[in-house]
Parts: structure tokens; sequence; C-alpha cells
């Protein structure tokens, strides 16, 4: 089964990717469908990855509760709740899925594609949640934990390093104004898709200088993204 066209990565390349072969191609194949491309073909009766996106969702807080409950018998129940907010939350499934190139496997309407669809961050969390879902059904529940918890397991250790289970905006106004004297001040850039499904651009400055960008599906949660990313960057640029 091949790709269509716009898209970089077969679906055959794509299993060999991460690792799996699903007995279900069609479903796979749903799961990488966006909704953008299924409006684009009604008349060849596609079925978007929504619905397994939704099972996806809760099956990958299931395994990440278990992950974390397991692995810090002592954590109090606040601090495990933030700990698996921040590790599937947005922008932390949106790296997984970049790192199994998902995005270039993605169905996708030319618009959404030529509008940078396959790099925004909710078709790459939707798309990886529908994969998951996919996957429970195709294979069961061990399969699922066998693909994900080692994939959980390296994004844990830049939640815990980044402390991105603490509020990001309260942390990143910490540090600047401890090191740079300066509060941070959030915009909104810029807003896409109909009112059921917005979606949000939000940047934050230190002084002039744009520290981070995010995007979410609330301008709560965009600002959050980019508190998230303004401290990704000091941290890799190994600023206090």
């Amino acid at each position: 089964m091949q790709a269509s066209k716009g898209n970089s990565l077969d679906i055959d390349v794509f299993q060999k990717q991460i690792g799996l072969v699903f007995s279900d191609q069609p479903l796979l194949q749903q799961a990488l469908t966006h909704r953008s491309y299924a409006n684009e073909h009604e008349d060849a009766d596609l079925i978007d990855n929504e619905r397994l996106e939704f099972l996806g969702d809760a099956v990958l807080d299931f395994i990440s509760a278990d992950l974390l409950f397991k692995r810090f018998p002592a954590a109090l129940e606040g601090d495990l709740t933030r700990l698996r907010a921040a590790l599937v939350r947005t922008e932390s499934l949106a790296q997984i899925a970049r790192f199994c190139r998902i995005g270039e496997a993605l169905r996708m309407g030319r618009g959404e594609d030529q509008s940078g669809g396959r790099e925004r961050a909710n078709n790459l969390c939707g798309a990886f949640e529908a994969v998951i879902g996919a996957l429970y059904l195709d294979q069961g529940l061990e399969a699922v934990k066998t693909f994900v918890i080692p994939l959980l397991l390296t994004r844990l250790e830049v939640v815990i390093a980044d402390q991105l289970d603490k509020d990001p905006r309260s942390v990143l106004q910490e540090r600047s104004q401890a090191f740079y004297g300066k509060t941070p001040q959030y915009r909104m850039v810029s807003s896409s898709g109909p009112e059921h499904d917005k979606a949000f651009t939000f940047e934050v400055l230190i002084g002039d200088e744009v520290a981070g960008r995010g995007v979410g599906r609330s301008k709560q949660a965009a600002s959050h993204a980019a508190a998230y990313d303004a401290l990704r960057r000091i941290n890799e640029n190994n600023t206090p």
C-alpha cells in the first residue's frame, strides 16, 4: 500500500521505522488519515483518525499512570497527576510522533499540508494517539506497552530534567526574574481552524527577544506550550 501524494514515507516504510507490522493494514491507514484528507476525498468513503485518537488517548492515560505508579512508589497522588499530564500533553506526544516520523506518513488534505500541518503539534499528537488506538485494536494492550513504554521513559527523563511537570509559566517567570530581572510577556500570534477545533499560537518574550513559541487548543494551553518551549531553549543553551 503506497502513501498518498505529498507523503515522503509510505506505510510499509513507516511500519519498519517504528518496528511494527499491523495485521489490519486498513486500520493503520485510518490512524494515519487526517480529517482534512477524508474531507477532500468524500467519494472514497474514507474514515478519519479521530475515533482512534479518542481510544488511543485513553490507552496512553492508563499505561502512563501504571508506569508512573510503579516507577515512583512513594510519590503522592498530586505529583503523579502532574507527571502524567506533562508526559502525555500535546507537545510531549508530538515530540514522540516526530521521532516516529508520523508526520511524514500522514494522509492529509492539500491545504492542511501546505500550511504546515505535518509539523503542527495537534496533528502529530492526534495521529500518534490514533496509531496507539489502532495498535491496541490490532494486537492488544501488551503490544502497546512493549512499543510505547520505552518511548515514554525517554520522554519522562526530559520531563523531569526540564521540570515540565511544574507550571511552566511560573518556572519561567522565576528563572527570568532571577537571572534577567525581567518578567516574561505573552502575546497571541494567530488562531486558526473552526470554532470547535481552534488552534492558538502564542509567543513569550523576555525583554524584546522571543524566548519561546507554542500552539494549543486553548489560549492557556498555547501560552503554556510557549513557556515550555522557552524553558527547553534555555536548557539547551545552558543558560541558568
